[in-house]
């Protein structure tokens, strides 16, 4: 069990001294789940890496874990990753060919209600900046030829915070080599899309989900 330190006052956020020298996706993996680069780690079960076809041509990121992927430990089996399950299939993209992450690798939750039900708090800024090196990390390892960024979190860590999904979905739009580092194939392009949980919660959830599998076939359009 990972020993939870108090946090000294002016702590900078900073996952990189937690990765590992050298090694492939299992050794990140291995090393993201002694991760203390920012408080998030306290309260979350553990962390939550990436999962999914270690070479694959496309690669999906969210913001955080949810309550359920913080217990099971793997990214993408709540309702929203379902739902997101339903979308590749009507757009015709292969679950099994692709990589599921979340920008952020701790569930970050406050405890509501009498049952003490854990419930979503967005990520700050500055755990989105500790976080990065991993993401980074499994973009470099995984070399997908197209990024899926599913939700404002995932956009804004992709493509910087000017992003904004009411503007920039359903668009190809560069994947920058600084983020990708210098072994990434030139050329790698970001599709961004709302959120399936920000679908779930929707008011007009049939037209959001259309919108969803409208975007993922651009996607899909693209690998060709």
């Amino acid at each position: 069990m990972v020993e939870r330190q108090t946090e000294p006052a002016g702590q900078e956020y900073d996952a990189t001294p937690f990765l590992p020298r050298r090694g492939g996706l299992p050794a990140y993996r291995r090393a993201a789940a002694r991760c203390q680069g920012c408080p998030l780690f306290r309260e979350a079960s553990g962390t939550v890496f990436g999962a999914g076809d270690t070479s694959a041509r496309i690669m999906f990121v969210g913001e955080q874990p949810g309550d359920q992927e913080d217990r099971a430990g793997e990214p993408f089996v709540g309702p929203a990753g379902r739902l997101l399950r339903e979308a590749l299939h009507e757009a015709g993209i292969v679950e099994s060919q692709a990589y599921f992450t979340n920008a952020i690798k701790h569930f970050k939750f406050e405890v509501a209600g009498r049952g003490k039900r854990r419930i979503h708090k967005p990520p700050s800024l500055r755990e989105m900046s500790a976080c990065r090196p991993w993401l980074t990390a499994e973009l470099r390892l995984v070399d997908p030829d197209l990024v899926v960024a599913l939700g404002a979190t995932a956009g804004k860590a992709l493509l910087g915070p000017s992003f904004r999904v009411t503007k920039d979905r359903g668009a190809l739009l560069p994947l920058s080599q600084d983020e990708r580092q210098p072994a990434g194939r030139a050329g790698g392009m970001v599709v961004a899309t709302l959120h399936p949980s920000a679908i779930l919660r929707s008011d007009e959830r049939e037209t959001a989900y259309a919108g969803l599998v409208s975007d993922l076939r651009v996607a899909a359009d693209a690998l060709g």
